[in-house]
């Protein structure tokens, strides 16, 4: 079953997505650029007057072409084809100009939104679908590039040619003028309720289509399970659901419009109609000259067809404004993490001592259970820990906050004396190297995954880095070595094959903490022992903090920290901890051949 309204997830005010002033969420983007905007709106005035001057241009043929006089009708025809000229520069240097401001205003729009996701810290994406964020850097920019690179002006163009059609439609004649005026309230009517409707269906399209892409990309970014579980039948169903949800949404708001300009433009147009009935009778009776009723009908269809344009405009505006809205959000909502206004700098001759003090911290996702239970942890310059335990029990945790992907809900994290949160995040964070147990591997080659961890790095400075992390050999098996593209994530390399380059990115970047999570886990026999031997060279004049769960990785490691449910419940070298029995032991048992071979 399908649901009847498209999924929010994020809790924003959608109060501002009603009115059309969302899209002053355009103007600091759109402000920088007054010069192009001052340039435009001279066209665009150039090109409205220009229109309005052709009607009396007509006039003066039609009312003068029985006249002998052939100079002046040459006259006549001659300045009607200096302002056609004149009107089509104007027109071409406005498209000119607002296209490219709405092309320029874009681009700025989807650098400050991607500025914005990208420092996001991962509570964010615990509330959002990454394919919702890229929708609306997409989807709802490519709106905006319509609204401010045509629309806008458009509808600028037609308000001053219905203001100043309607003054010379009064100055020309004020009792038709007084006739037409009449159907203006019936006009407005449904402009302003079926407008309404079309603004509310216009923010539920965007949001259906935004489900859409978010289910896509995680079908796709996963499609290897989908497949291994014969999933497709189902995924297509569910992409299927979300994307005929958002045709039916399209469809509602696409048929309200449908309705909202069949309506306006028939009464527009019956107005002319009985406006020009009277005026053909007023011809006939001397009251009017044909050309004066010729000059009026001209104007009265120019502002017909200023407010029939103006009709569909109004739709694209809501649309736009939905879309504002949406990108708007992204902007202003507050991350968790923050740095701090005036930032403590870290410490230059700090040699990555780390310290919790009584730290407790649960996932936002997750606030009923602690994932961290009064931890308290002092971790030397140069000392090798090593966090085991059950899954679930926190290790992974640690890592996490240690990088400030999360702040503790109690208690306080510091580096080298400082605390974290009095550092900006990307100034600690150049201090550390991070292998996780799924590394990201990019859509680049193997030379650029590895150049990741320092981009200043040489090429031999990247195969050393390799080498210490026993990928150099399959690097240069591949079909064109450390230049060979890898896929997206990866996809041409092995799981153990994504690890070593995950290795080797760290082993090149060189700082003073090192954290593995889990980083040999996917690694066969022979490629953990190479590995394990650099990383054992890498950590001698480092901290390093290993996540395990395979104990053999961890035997030598300075100081073995046991964690269960949240809370550290041993800690000590391996001898001790199997002497001491426990937790760790019972693990060593599980894992060892038997007890003497884990002593």
């Amino acid at each position: 079953m399908r649901p009847d309204s498209p999924p929010v997830p994020l809790e924003i005010d959608r109060k501002t997505s009603r009115k059309l002033t969302a899209l002053t969420g355009l103007f600091p983007f759109i402000l920088p650029y007054r010069a192009m905007i001052a340039a435009a709106t001279f066209a665009l005035m150039i090109t409205a007057a220009v229109s309005l001057v052709l009607p009396l241009a007509v006039r003066r043929v039609v009312d003068n072409f029985n006249t002998s006089q052939e100079a002046i009708l040459d006259q006549y025809f001659a300045a009607a084809l200096g302002v056609a000229l004149l009107l089509a520069l104007g027109t071409a240097m406005r498209y000119a100009l607002v296209t490219r401001l709405g092309e320029r205003v874009v681009a700025d729009i989807r650098k400050a939104v991607f500025d914005r996701v990208i420092t996001m810290s991962p509570a964010f994406y615990e509330n959002i679908m990454t394919g919702e964020v890229l929708s609306r850097i997409t989807t709802d920019t490519t709106l905006i590039l319509s609204v401010v690179g045509s629309s806008v002006s458009v509808a600028l163009r037609n308000v001053l040619i219905f203001v100043g059609g309607l003054i010379l439609m009064l100055v020309t004649s004020a009792k038709l003028t007084s006739l037409v005026l009449l159907i203006v309230p019936a006009i407005l009517i449904p402009i302003l309720t079926l407008g309404r409707r079309v603004r509310k269906l216009s923010k539920e399209n965007q949001d259906w289509i935004a489900a859409s892409s978010g289910t896509a990309s995680e079908a796709l970014s996963a499609v290897q399970t989908v497949q291994a579980f014969t999933h497709e039948n189902e995924t297509r169903q569910r992409f299927c659901d979300v994307t005929e949800n958002s045709f039916h949404s399209a469809s509602r708001r696409i048929n309200t419009r449908a309705w909202m300009t069949l309506i306006v433009i028939f009464l527009v147009f019956a107005g002319i109609v009985g406006v020009l009935w009277v005026g053909a009778r007023d011809v006939r009776s001397g009251v009017l000259t044909p050309g004066t009723l010729v000059q009026f009908v001209i104007y009265a269809v120019m502002v017909a067809g200023s407010v029939a344009t103006l009709s569909e405009i109004w739709g694209e505006l809501q649309r736009a404004a939905g879309a504002t809205d949406r990108l708007v959000e992204l902007l202003a909502i507050e991350d968790a993490v923050k740095d701090p206004i005036s930032p403590t700098p870290r410490r230059a001759n700090g040699q990555g001592a780390i310290r919790f003090e009584e730290v407790t911290f649960r996932y936002p996702s997750r606030p009923s259970a602690a994932a961290l239970d009064g931890i308290s942890l002092d971790i030397k310059p140069g000392e090798t820990i090593a966090l085991v335990g059950p899954s679930g029990a926190g290790k992974t945790t640690i890592i996490q906050l240690i990088l400030r992907f999360y702040d503790p809900d109690s208690g306080r994290i510091t580096l080298d004396g400082v605390e974290l949160g009095k550092m900006r995040r990307d100034d600690f964070r150049q201090t550390m190297s991070l292998v996780s147990q799924n590394p990201m591997i990019f859509a680049a080659t193997a030379r650029e995954n590895i150049r990741f961890g320092r981009p200043s790095a040489s090429d031999q400075d990247i195969e050393a880095a390799a080498q210490a992390a026993a990928a150099h050999g399959f690097i240069c098996d591949l079909p064109d070595g450390y230049d060979t593209y890898v896929g997206e994530r990866g996809a041409m390399l092995s799981g153990g094959q994504k690890q070593r380059i995950a290795i080797a990115r760290a082993i090149l970047r060189d700082a003073p903490v090192l954290l593995l999570d889990e980083a040999t886990s996917a690694l066969d026999a022979e490629s953990e022992v190479a590995v394990q031997q650099a990383v054992e060279a890498l950590a001698r004049d480092r901290t390093t903090i290993i996540v395990a769960h395979r104990l053999a990785t961890v035997k030598k490691a300075d100081r073995i920290v046991v964690f269960d449910q949240g809370r550290i419940i041993a800690s000590g070298n391996h001898q001790a901890l199997v002497a001491e029995g426990g937790l760790y032991a019972r693990l060593a048992r599980l894992q060892f051949t038997d007890g003497a071979s884990a002593a």
